[in-house]
């Protein structure tokens, strides 16, 4: 079994911790897999699920590293990302196809500016139907695909930085720090709503996650090309 020894490893007695860039179309589940059969593993674990579409971060730990799994879980996360505004998704992303699109000729670069503070702090988000949250065993994408809508319980998150980098609507740049469990998809839902136009995440970014740095991370490309046999 060959490990890379760079800075985005770190080995403690008989377990690993993998700082990998994930890239789009990945889902996290399937870059476990593969960090596992490359390194011969039966327990391996990720800190916190990126969707398909987004890219970034990915924390994956085997063996004994599996145990501060719960501590990254917990851990603030901070994204960077992409939305447009005055279009609607039922995903909330670019997973399924535009349904409604609104004017924005009233919206201004001042108002969501604004509006983004009004997120700052605790919140509460009802999760989207497209998540992996489980309902009898299922989860909740599937049901979404069947065009089902099921009732989701609220969950108060804390956003900790919302900034607005760059707006050329209908395109907004922004950067989030939030707590766990947070859902970018339906923040920018949700502040879409409240600028009377809706809005759906174009493109999600990880950056961070606790202490570590997506900049120490190594795509799953370079993974794979130096642990293969």
């Amino acid at each position: 079994m060959i490990i890379q020894r760079t800075a985005n490893n770190i080995k403690k007695q008989d377990g690993l911790m993998l700082l990998i860039d994930k890239p789009k179309e990945y889902t996290s589940a399937r870059v476990v897999n593969i960090v596992k059969k490359l390194l011969d593993v039966k327990k391996a674990g990720h800190s916190g699920t990126l969707d398909p579409k987004a890219t970034g971060l990915m924390i994956v730990c085997t063996g004994s590293m599996t145990k501060f799994l719960n501590d990254l879980l917990s851990s603030d996360k901070e994204y960077e990302g992409v939305m447009i505004i005055g279009e609607k998704t039922k995903s909330f992303d670019s997973e399924t196809q535009v349904y409604e699109t609104n004017s924005i000729e009233e919206v201004t670069e001042e108002q969501i500016r604004k509006k983004a503070e009004m997120f700052l702090g605790e919140i509460e988000q009802i999760p989207p139907m497209y998540s992996a949250i489980k309902h009898k065993g299922k989860p909740l994408y599937k049901f979404a695909r069947k065009g089902q809508e099921l009732e989701r319980k609220p969950r108060t998150v804390l956003i900790r930085e919302f900034e607005i980098e760059k707006v050329n609507l209908p395109v907004v740049k922004f950067r989030v720090v939030c707590s766990k469990g947070t859902y970018i998809r339906t923040l920018v839902s949700d502040f879409g709503e409240l600028l009377g136009a809706g809005a759906y995440l174009k493109e999600l970014r990880r950056l961070r996650i606790g202490n570590y740095d997506v900049k120490d991370s190594i795509s799953v490309e370079e993974f794979i090309d130096t642990n293969k046999n």
